[in-house]
């Protein structure tokens, strides 16, 4: 039998350096965890068209079961002033690919992912019509955001997607994400739970995908191949090809303003 590689066997996005990695159209924010700053929350917005655009948040990642109007009134983006938000949750894969569970996503102008599990992400959302839609948003100029496990699932290629634990990095099964970043695994948490050394492992596995660690309360923000840093405290770039610093490691830190070129993987 034909050897079948891990790009084919899970439908990874793996492209050649000097191609396209983020989205065409559209963006991203993707944010590391903890709190959500202000400045991060503006960038949303003004992607997003303003605080009256339709927003859905999907907070399939964390346990709760239900969200009610009073839950939806306590979530960051109601208190920061955010006026037209729905939420879209389901445990139902099934449901997720129907038109009609899916269908709210084509009316609005922004997705944002909550934190907590990838892997329940993945169980719901992945290539169903959900996840199809969420992809046309981006062709439309839209723009999605997501914090912790709702900036992982934002690569392709899934990282702390074991159902067992969030300290395997590479869990069969759940390595696959939704590719809104092609050849780009992303972690969060990175310094705040002394993460940055956990990410090598995948690299070293993986030598064509490019890394990158956020830290809390730190995003980047994603048009095309252009990232940019926003926030308070740094992102870590991982490429098999970087040789290690002078202080030995094999990775490099940005910060905030700093920008990042996804395709050539250099600062610009």
């Amino acid at each position: 039998m034909q050897a079948i590689g891990l790009a084919a066997l899970l439908g990874l996005a793996l492209v050649a350096q000097g191609a396209d990695v983020g989205p065409k159209k559209g963006a991203l924010v993707v944010v590391g965890g903890g709190t959500v700053t202000p400045a991060i929350i503006d960038r949303f917005a003004t992607l997003a068209g303003g605080k009256d655009s339709a927003v859905i948040i999907i907070p399939t990642a964390g346990e709760r079961e239900a969200f009610d109007a009073e839950w939806l009134n306590r979530h960051f983006l109601a208190k920061a002033g955010f006026t037209k938000l729905q939420v879209l949750h389901t445990r139902d894969r099934k449901q997720a690919d129907t038109k009609a569970f899916a269908d709210p996503i084509r009316q609005a102008r922004a997705v944002w992912f909550d934190g907590g599990r990838q892997w329940r992400l993945v169980d719901s959302y992945l290539h169903t019509r959900t996840h199809k839609e969420i992809l046309a948003l981006l062709d439309r100029g839209g723009v999605v955001g997501g914090s912790s496990a709702g900036a992982t699932i934002q690569g392709s290629y899934l990282v702390r997607g074991a159902r067992s634990g969030n300290t395997v990095m590479m869990a069969p099964g759940y390595e696959e994400g939704m590719a809104l970043l092609r050849n780009v695994a992303v972690d969060q948490h990175l310094l705040k739970r002394n993460r940055q050394d956990d990410m090598l492992a995948v690299i070293d596995r993986h030598p064509k995908l490019l890394g990158i660690g956020i830290d809390e309360s730190t995003a980047i923000v994603v048009r095309g191949n252009d990232a940019e840093v926003v926030g308070d405290s740094k992102v870590a770039i991982y490429d098999h090809k970087t040789p290690p610093g002078a202080d030995g490691k094999r990775y490099y830190f940005l910060a905030s303003g700093d920008r990042f070129d996804l395709s050539k993987r250099k600062r610009n």
